[in-house]
Parts: C-alpha cells; sequence; structure tokens
C-alpha cells in the first residue's frame, strides 16, 4: 500500500518521507553533515555561556542615566524574536515600552532618552548595523549583541557601548538562546525584567533534558521530536499559541519549519485564529465534508494520498485566576485552545499538543520551543534535506547585493 508516508502515491512532487530513517542513527548522522541536531541540542549549553559573557560586559554603563523613555530591539529573523521574548517577559506591567524593529535604522522617534540593543549572530547585518549607527549618532543609549571580530563589534567600540559576544557555531536560527539571554540581562540591569539567575539555571536545566529526550538514539515512539515530525508530515501545519508566550513559540516553529523542513506553515495566537483564520479549518486542506467520509474507514488511512491540515496547539494554561504575561485571563485563553481543539476534532483534522511546563515565563517558552525545534529537524532530514544549508536564502543574498 502506497501513502504520504512513503512517497511513491503521496503528494505529487513532493519528496517522500522516510520514515526508516528516523530510527537510524548513524544514517541521521550522515544525513546531518552540518550538525545541526548537535546545535539544536546546544541550547542549554547556550543559555549558560551567554548569561557568562553578558556578566563579564560592562552592562551597568547602561542604567548609569536611569530608566530609559523606551527600548528598541534592533534585528531581523531569529534576532527579531529576541526583541518579541523580551516584550512578552517583560509584560503588560513594564513601565516603558518595548519594540521589535525589523527593518534598517530605527524609529524617527529614538534619541537620547531611549536604549537601542542591536542584535545579529553574525555581527553582519545591515538592519542591526544601521540601527547601531543611527543610535550612536543621535545619542540614545546603545547594547551590541553578535559575533566577536565582527562589524558591529567595531562599531560598539567606536560609540564605546557595551558589546557581548555570542561565540558564532551555528547559524543564528539554532542561536536563539544565544541571543535571547543577553538581550534579557541588558534589560534586567534597567531594571525592566525580572530574571534571576535561578531562572536562568532552571531554562537551560529544561532545555538540557528535552535535548535528551530527542536525542537521535532514542526511536520514534519514545521520542517527542520525531513523533512531532511525523505528525507533521505531509501535512499543511497550522500552529496556535494559547498565550501570548505560546504565540511566540508558534511563530517560532513556523520559522524553523520553513528553514529547516521547507514546509510552509501558518501560525499566530488564537485570538487571531478566532478572527477568521479558524476558517481554515473548512477549507480545502481542512476537515473532509460529513458526506465524503467513510465511517468504516481507519482513522490512521482515511487521509491516504492527500494533503491536510495538522493543528499544533502551543498551550501555556495555570489557574484559572491567573492571567497571562500581557494580562489575558489564562482561563480564558485555556477555554479558547479547548474550543479550536473540539472544532477541529469534530471536523476531521488532527491536532498535536504541546503543553508548557515551568514556573518562571523564560522555562515556560523553553517547554514550549524546544521539542518543536527538533522536529523541524527532523522533518528536513526526513524528506532529505540537509538542515544547515538553505540555497534559497544563500541564493537570495546573492542576488540583493548591489
Amino acid at each position: 500500500m502506497t501513502g504520504p508516508f512513503n512517497g511513491e502515491a503521496g503528494v505529487r512532487g513532493h519528496r517522500h518521507l522516510d520514515l526508516e530513517l528516523l530510527d537510524n542513527p548513524a544514517a541521521l548522522a550522515d544525513a546531518d553533515p552540518g550538525g545541526m541536531l548537535r546545535a539544536t541540542a546546544s541550547a542549554g549549553a547556550q543559555v549558560r555561556e551567554s548569561a557568562a559573557l553578558a556578566a563579564e560586559a560592562n552592562l551597568e554603563a547602561i542604567a548609569d542615566e536611569g530608566r530609559p523613555r523606551a527600548v528598541v530591539v534592533a534585528g531581523v529573523g531569529t534576532a527579531a524574536r529576541t526583541g518579541d521574548v523580551l516584550a512578552t517577559v517583560a509584560g503588560a506591567r513594564c513601565p516603558v515600552p518595548v519594540l521589535s524593529h525589523r527593518s534598517a535604522g530605527i524609529p524617527g522617534w529614538v534619541g537620547a532618552g531611549d536604549v537601542v540593543i542591536a542584535v545579529s549572530a553574525s555581527g553582519r547585518s545591515p538592519e542591526a548595523l544601521a540601527a547601531a549607527e543611527a543610535a550612536a549618532r543621535r545619542g540614545a543609549r546603545l547594547v551590541a549583541i553578535g559575533a566577536p571580530e565582527s562589524e558591529l563589534e567595531a562599531m560598539a567600540d567606536r560609540a564605546r557601548a557595551p558589546f557581548i559576544p555570542v561565540p558564532r557555531r551555528a547559524p543564528a536560527r539554532a542561536s536563539l538562546w544565544a541571543l535571547t539571554v543577553p538581550v534579557l540581562l541588558a534589560a534586567r540591569t534597567l531594571g525592566l525584567v525580572k530574571v534571576n539567575e535561578a531562572d536562568l539555571a532552571e531554562t537551560a536545566t529544561r532545555l538540557d533534558m528535552d535535548a535528551d529526550r530527542c536525542r537521535p538514539s532514542l526511536e520514534s515512539f519514545v521520542n517527542p521530536g520525531k513523533s512531532l515530525a511525523l505528525d507533521l508530515g505531509n501535512s499543511v501545519p497550522v500552529i496556535w499559541g494559547s498565550s501570548s508566550l505560546a504565540t511566540i513559540a508558534a511563530r517560532r516553529l513556523a520559522d524553523t519549519l520553513s528553514s529547516n523542513a521547507r514546509y510552509p506553515a501558518v501560525a499566530g495566537g488564537l485570538g487571531e485564529a478566532g478572527r477568521g483564520r479558524v476558517g481554515l479549518l473548512d477549507g480545502v486542506y481542512g476537515g473532509l465534508a460529513e458526506a465524503d467520509r467513510d465511517i468504516f474507514a481507519d482513522a490512521d488511512e482515511g487521509d491516504e494520498g492527500q494533503t491536510r491540515l495538522r493543528l499544533v496547539l502551543l498551550r501555556d494554561g495555570g489557574l484559572s485566576d491567573e492571567t497571562d504575561d500581557q494580562g489575558e485571563p489564562l482561563a480564558v485563553e485555556e477555554r479558547r485552545a479547548d474550543a479550536i481543539q473540539s472544532l477541529a476534532e469534530r471536523r476531521g483534522v488532527r491536532v498535536s499538543v504541546v503543553t508548557a511546563e515551568g514556573a518562571s515565563p523564560l522555562e515556560r517558552l523553553a517547554s514550549l520551543v524546544a521539542v518543536p525545534d527538533f522536529a523541524s529537524v527532523y522533518l528536513g532530514l526526513a524528506h532529505g534535506f540537509d538542515p544547515m544549508a538553505v540555497p534559497a536564502v544563500s541564493e537570495m543574498k546573492e542576488l540583493s547585493r548591489p
């Protein structure tokens, strides 16, 4: 019998999904010459190393002038996600606005009363460099985060601004925690977030635990990363987060699916889903009409030969009287998540659920990011892609050069 998981009668034009590869550690190593699995497993070590490097930087210099009027985190891609994390961890009670800025330069209103955090894993991002240059020119306080001995470090030196090095051992998308921790610690120095050493230690431990659970030598049926990859195989993933923190993780998964597995994905928060996007469940890739369903069909074979939606719910639940990091009642969010899951199941759309664990917002985010990160790598490998090399990205950079 052929189908979407053995290729011959799967989705036309798609590479087949090699199920046997996922449970063959030697074959996985051969398929991953750049070491993306190893880089993904380094997340816990990134937290520890980045915290140590940030402690060595002269961050106290940015606090001498007191609380800023606003904080702008400038960068693109994964670097921009660090600003989203900061804004969410700081929460609705943060005394100053926090903005992720994803284009060149900085907003026109930024001046001497503000702080600009320029982030670039390579230290060469035009957006981060332009932001650092504009911040120095306008007299804003600057913190630069990026590769050592890079253009960004040289610019920070000229501006006499703190620079936190991020050793370049992997692509930016595999360096989320190396980039995020310095941003959070810079904000802590300014009195904007409460992230203590225990939070960092617990987050690193959580990432280590999930890396162990997702290690290549562990078989698919007990490996949550491989299991989620198989769930997503030959589907159109729709990824929704139940809170602001979970929404960051949802968008992160869409990013990594695009780059590591070359899969398109729809991502966002449940609030967005309830205002129109939930219609996807009734669309051409969604649930089958009642008249088209075979009530005698095996549940695991009913979608054979078809590309269907796979709903991934990232749930960040809590006590009924708690609020999330943006002040939204968690009880409301949990009811939304229950409703969306019920709607999907009624339509025959399969659902994968990842539930946050941990006490601090940072640890909960780690628990929502770690397993999906591995899933995106395993899915790419199962389709015969090298997750470390993304030719379209390299070609786009080449074609965009002046």
